[in-house]
This record gives C-alpha cells, sequence and structure tokens, in this order.
C-alpha cells in the first residue's frame, strides 16, 4: 500500500475501505461513517480533514475514552502513557547533548545575547507547544505532525506528502546526529582503536535494537533514564570546567595551536564577554542562534505523544515542568562552562574543552543513555509513522504478528542505515545542529503552529471573518503569530544559507576530515 494520510488512533472496522485519490490513501464516507459511528465521533458523514473544529470537553473525553475501550482487547494498546510518563519522553527529548553546544554558542554571541536569546526561544516553543496541543484537541484523531500539515492546508494532499518527506528527513537527520556523536564517544574513549566508520556502525546496530519497542510508554521507562543520566553529565561538565585550573591546550606557544571553531589562538587565560566579540560574522552569529534554537524546537513529535496519552488534556503539565528545566539547565551550563573555558579554548561539544582526561571521560560517559535513546525516539516516531499507514485498520498493527514484527524491523533498518550515511557525509557536530534546525524547524517550530492560531481563530470566528472577530488582546496575538511565521521563513533562508556557508567554510579550512572516514573525531 503506498504511503498516505496518517491513521486514527484505534484500528478501524474490517469493512472499511481504503480508496486513493491523488496517489493518497483515504476512508470513503460510507467507511468514514461506520468508523466515526463505532468510535463514538463525528456526525455519520466522516470528519472532514480540512475543518479546524472548536474543541469540546465532552467531545474530546467521548472520542479517547471510545479510542481506549476499542484498544481493550488488543495485544498492543497505544493509549496507555499517563502525563508523568509524557513528561519523560520531553525530558529526554530537550534534556540531550545538544545542551553542550551552548556554551559555544554562548562564546559566539557573547553571555547577555546568549541567555536573552535562550530565554527568548524557551517561551516561542513553550507558546507554539500550546497551539499545537490545542489543535490536537480539537482532533483527538490526530496521530501525527503529518495529519496536522493535511488539515492546516485546505486538506491538500501535496500538504501531507510534503510534510512526511520533511518528518522523516527531519527524524533521519537527528537518528544520524547520535550515530556521529557515538563515534566521537567511542573514539574519545579508546583513543581511536578502531577505524571511525567501524564505530559508527557498532552505534548504529545498538541503537537499531534498543527502537525495537512498539509503543512509547515502552520507551518512557527508558527515557526516564536517559534524561537523569543526561543531566548527570553536564552537570558534571559545568563542575569540572570550574575546578580544573586550565581548559586543554591552555597557554599553547603563540603560532602553534589554533580553536578550528573560534579561530583564535590558544594561549593566555580563557576569554569570555557580555556581549558579541570583535569579528563576530553574520554566518557565525546565525550559526550560533540555530544551534540554541535546535536544542529547544521539539514540536515534531508532540503530536504522536499526545496521541499516546490516555488524558491529552494533562499535556501542558508536561510541557510546562520540561520547559522550566530546560531555561535553568541550558543557562547555566552554557554560562557556567563558556566563562571557566573561555573563546579561545572552547569545543563542540564542549566535553572537549575539560582539560583532566579522566575528567572528560567520566562526564562524558553519563551521556550514554541519551546518545542510544534519543536517536532511538526519533526512530520509533519515523516507524510508527509509516508502520501505521501500511497496517492501519488490520490486526498486524495491535497483535503481534510475524508479518507485523517483520514489517516494524524492517523500517527501523532503513531509517538507521539513512542516519548511518548521513553521519557520514555530514561528520560535525555544530554545523549538523544548524543545518538541521535551518531546514526543517523553520517549519515544524515557526511556520505550522502560526498558520495552526490563524486557521483555529478563524474557526471561532462567527462569520469566518477574522479580522471581525478579534478584540485588542485578539490583535497582539495575531501580530504574534504572524511574528512566529516570518521567524520560520528567516530560519529557512538566512537560517540555510549560513549554514551550507559554515559547512564550506569548516571544509575549506581544513576542520573536517572528510566522509566515510577512518580519521578519529574524537575530542
Amino acid at each position: 500500500m503506498a504511503l498516505g494520510r496518517s491513521s486514527h488512533v484505534v484500528d478501524t472496522p474490517n469493512d472499511v475501505k481504503l480508496e486513493t485519490e491523488g496517489g493518497a490513501p483515504f476512508r470513503s464516507h460510507e467507511g468514514a461513517a461506520a468508523y466515526d459511528a463505532e468510535a463514538g465521533t463525528g456526525d455519520g458523514r466522516g470528519r472532514r480533514m480540512s475543518r479546524i473544529d472548536k474543541d469540546s470537553d465532552s467531545d474530546i473525553s467521548d472520542t479517547v475514552g471510545k479510542q481506549i475501550e476499542l484498544e481493550a482487547g488488543n495485544d498492543i494498546k497505544y493509549r496507555t502513557c499517563s502525563w508523568q510518563k509524557t513528561a519523560a519522553l520531553l525530558f529526554s527529548e530537550y534534556i540531550c547533548l545538544a545542551i553542550m553546544s551552548f556554551p559555544w554558542s554562548y562564546s559566539v554571541l557573547g553571555l547577555f545575547p546568549g541567555i536573552l536569546l535562550t530565554i527568548f526561544m524557551a517561551a516561542v516553543v513553550l507558546y507554539t507547544s500550546l497551539v499545537l496541543w490545542e489543535f490536537c484537541l480539537r482532533h483527538p484523531e490526530t496521530r501525527d505532525v503529518c495529519d496536522i500539515g493535511k488539515k492546516l492546508f485546505w486538506d491538500k494532499n501535496w500538504a501531507w506528502w510534503f510534510t512526511a518527506v520533511m518528518f522523516l528527513l527531519n527524524n533521519t537527520f537527528i537518528q544520524g546526529l547520535h550515530v556521529l556523536v557515538g563515534a566521537t564517544y567511542l573514539n574519545t574513549m579508546t583513543n581511536h582503536s578502531v577505524c571511525t566508520v567501524g564505530f559508527a556502525v557498532v552505534v548504529t546496530l545498538v541503537c537499531f535494537v534498543v527502537s525495537l519497542p512498539r509503543t512509547f510508554s515502552t520507551l518512557a521507562k527508558i527515557a526516564t533514564a536517559s534524561a537523569f543520566f543526561t543531566f548527570v553529565s553536564v552537570l558534571l561538565a559545568a563542575i569540572f570546567s570550574g575546578v580544573e585550573p586550565h581548559p586543554l591546550g591552555y597557554n599553547s606557544p603563540p603560532g602553534t595551536a589554533k580553536n578550528g571553531l573560534t579561530g583564535l589562538e590558544k594561549t593566555g587565560e580563557p576569554i569570555y564577554s557580555a556581549w558579541p566579540p570583535e569579528g563576530t560574522t553574520f554566518v557565525s552569529a546565525m550559526s550560533a542562534f540555530l544551534n540554541i534554537s535546535y536544542t529547544f524546537i521539539g514540536q515534531i513529535t508532540l503530536p504522536s505523544f499526545i496521541a499516546e496519552m490516555k488524558n491529552p488534556r494533562d499535556f501542558p503539565k508536561a510541557l510546562w515542568a520540561v520547559t522550566i528545566a530546560e531555561i535553568i539547565v541550558f543557562t547555566l551550563v552554557g554560562a557556567v562552562v563558556y566563562v571557566f573555558t573561555g573563546e579561545q579554548y572552547m569545543t563542540s561539544p564542549a566535553f572537549g574543552s575539560i582539560g583532566n582526561e579522566v575528567m572528560k571521560k567520566v562526564a562524558f560517559s553519563f551521556m550514554i543513555p541519551t546518545i542510544i535513546f534519543l536517536g532511538v525516539l526519533y526512530a520509533s516516531v519515523s516507524a510508527r509513522f509509516v508502520f501505521f499507514q501500511l497496517f492501519d485498520g488490520t490486526r498486524h498493527k495491535s497483535s503481534h504478528t510475524v508479518l507485523g514484527w517483520a514489517t516494524w524491523t524492517g523500517i527501523l533498518a532503513l531509517t538507521w542505515l539513512g542516519a548511518f550515511i548521513i553521519a557520514e557525509v555530514i561528520p560535525f557536530f555544530s554545523d549538523l545542529l544548524s543545518l538541521m534546525s535551518s531546514l526543517f524547524d523553520s517549519f515544524f517550530g515557526f511556520i505550522f503552529w502560526g498558520v495552526a492560531w490563524l486557521r483555529m481563530r478563524r474557526a471561532d470566528a462567527p462569520d469566518g471573518k477574522l479580522r471581525r472577530s478579534l478584540n485588542a488582546t485578539g490583535w497582539i496575538a495575531f501580530v504574534v503569530n504572524i511574528f512566529i511565521i516570518l521567524i520560520g521563513f528567516y530560519f529557512l533562508t538566512a537560517g540555510t544559507y549560513t549554514s551550507v556557508q559554515s559547512i564550506l567554510n569548516s571544509y575549506a579550512a581544513g576542520a573536517v576530515k572528510g566522509v566515510f572516514t577512518c580519521a578519529t573525531n574524537g575530542i
């Protein structure tokens, strides 16, 4: 079956037929009516994907309750996550290795602009995530961001396909980032005892095995451990940076050592500044901002998480908890490590700036769970998306069948193969973060949710005329959401330009050792 629009939470009745229109499967009116009647939703005609309905407490509770009831006899159940388990998934997604790029970002932007942009991004992502959550409440049948993409853009098939391609590419790039960092870790721990490509293969295989569970409820248990160990890792990195006498490469003889990231000579006492250092370019400043943005922007997975919650209305509890933790951890780790390391000794990830070899390896080792798990989380989101397109309405989705598990395993294998190739072709940490942020976060972090707010407010207007229904507060929110959309386009244009230019600069400067290379990438 060709991939099409995403599925509902529960299996459709066996007599619901999938038809095709424009290359994307959809349910017939008769099938939709049967499904809605069984699930307790709709009006007998089937819910149109283009509608942005007002939400109703009773409708949402009834729909989710029916979905849970219909899953009761299944071997594999999906609506099983409490808000605490969802919070664990969010913590594992956001409290991650990318935190260790914040010291480098602050070294480029300066402490004050860096911290200000950190708080700004936290606020924007919190707001857009709440908009996303409201949208999912209005449509509890939504399974993933591709469903939302189609709903937002007037039920157009091109919107579903465009969102699906970006969705899968984004997730595979993130998997590739974790393959890259896993190889970096193994090189660092073993002093490059094996070819780097070999280490990347090992990491890919381990991540593939860990990603085999099929529900988020199962993965939430691993997520809790991942978030905890990541917090310990970044805390140790900050402490070790503060207590050690000097960072790695301290006071090298003039002309013998230059920082590949900042271009500064590794000499003298650590330098830090409240403002951007002299000579900061647009390309480097934008790359630093994109690094910060990447760490915050994770809305692409939220519809999938909400779709497996027992009570979706509890989602803001998990969201607020992780946002407060993000602001505290990101700013403290970024500022402390930057101040004690200095611009001229800074690396990304910042573990490489720790001068004491034992301290560096201890701090980096606590990052192992998140190096593996976060890539696993995105692999699972991608695999579920494809799997549900293939087997919606069949017993393979909700039961343990040979075909179901073989297909699930095959999908995961393909995503990890793609991740391995990306890790070998773009083998540098900060530039890969920037490229992903500009290409994908522009849509999934900004543009989609500004458009979602506009569509929902228009649906709320009595006559469908948005401008006639807004009061003073509404107009302020209107301007805010237009600004969010413009930020997204700025990311897509200026962000992509600076990311590509930074990659070209890295190759020109000899900072990249090549693709599919055995050379060490240890720190």
